[in-house]
Formats: structure tokens, sequence, C-alpha cells
């Protein structure tokens, strides 16, 4: 599974927790991954996936988003992932948890 594949990629990468879900209590700096979309041509798969950074600031989210837009471009190293391109990229305050938080959404090609 590509999310799986992306979030132990980023644990590597990144000084902060990396998740699928929110639980109710998390850590003021996290990065949260969701698939948005997705599709197969030609045996190529193609996956739309967000990458929500949270931090305790809204400089500090902005800095883990310039971080985590970094490692997600280091993605093509792995064999699985055969190209990675920036969607959008913008700030997403999550209004229901009062946190801040950017937004980075990347397509990526994988097998």
């Amino acid at each position: 599974m590509i999310l799986e594949v992306i979030r132990n990629f980023l644990a590597t990468k990144l000084d902060c927790k990396i998740v699928m879900e929110r639980v109710a209590k998390m850590p003021d700096k996290f990065v949260l991954i969701e698939q948005t979309g997705g599709g197969k041509r030609e045996h190529l798969k193609s996956s739309t996936i967000a990458f929500q950074s949270y931090d305790s600031s809204l400089y500090k989210a902005a800095q883990l988003n310039e971080a985590v837009k970094l490692a997600v471009e280091m993605l093509v190293e792995l064999d699985d992932v055969s190209s990675v391109s920036l969607n959008s990229d913008y700030i997403y305050t999550d209004t229901e948890s009062k946190k801040y938080r950017y937004q980075a959404v990347f397509d990526i090609k994988h097998y």
C-alpha cells in the first residue's frame, strides 16, 4: 500500500510523528497523510495524497510544510515511485481543533 510506503519513508526524513488518522490526543507537531484520489493507466497507479503539517504556531507549521515538501520530493528515490508532482500548497488552519496547519497535495505515480 503506497500510504504505508510513504509513511515509513517520511518517518526516516522528518523529526515528528507521521500518522494516517487523527486520534483524540495528538502531539503539537505531526504530519497527517491522506489519499484523496487515485487511478491506474497502463499498469501505472496514480495517487493524489494530501500532507497536512500541524504545529504549535503558524510559522512552525509553515516550516514543517516546507520540510514535508522536500521529503516528499525525495520519494522518487524509491523503486515503488516513478514520479512526484506538487499539485497545490496552502495554509489550511484546522477550525475544528483550532490548530495551525498547512496542506501540500501531491500527485504520485507508483507501481
